[in-house]
């Protein structure tokens, strides 16, 4: 008779948990169809609604990459980037494997097979014409 009691009683849970899942089942189901017709998909959007949706990374859009002896060098800033592109490529190495590698005038030298002293000279008659076409084009340098 026990038996027959428990049995009636798992009987019962189980039926009552079937209930409970068919029922939070067709809740889900609900929500989704719900969620479904709020949805639209980018096909449908207009123009200005998918420009809304947009997000541009500025990140990496003012980096100029130079080539110096295969080596990529990356520059940030566009106003920086059109002064050295105006160097001849000489110059320019010296200054991109200088500042922008942190060679030392030795390592240049090795590099770009030229005389140690001229690759000072090079540096420091460069910063000059850096300096002056960076002024002519309206930067303005920090206050110390």
């Amino acid at each position: 008779m026990k038996d027959s009691y428990e049995r009636r009683i798992q009987n019962q849970f189980g039926a009552f948990c079937v209930k409970v899942l068919k029922n939070e089942a067709r809740y889900i189901q609900r929500e989704y169809a719900s969620l479904r017709d709020q949805e639209k998909s980018l096909g449908e959007l207009t123009a200005s609604e998918l420009e809304q949706t947009a997000v541009w990374d500025k990140h990496f859009m003012d980096e100029h990459v130079f080539d110096v002896q295969g080596l990529p060098v990356v520059v940030t800033g566009d106003l920086l980037a059109d002064a050295l592109a105006q160097l001849p490529e000489g110059k320019r190495d010296v200054i991109l494997l200088s500042y922008f590698l942190g060679m030392t005038d030795r390592e240049i030298s090795d590099k770009l097979n030229i005389v140690h002293q001229t690759v000072s000279k090079r540096r420091l008659t460069t910063l000059k014409e850096l300096r002056e076409y960076l002024m002519k084009e309206g930067f303005e340098w920090p206050d110390k």
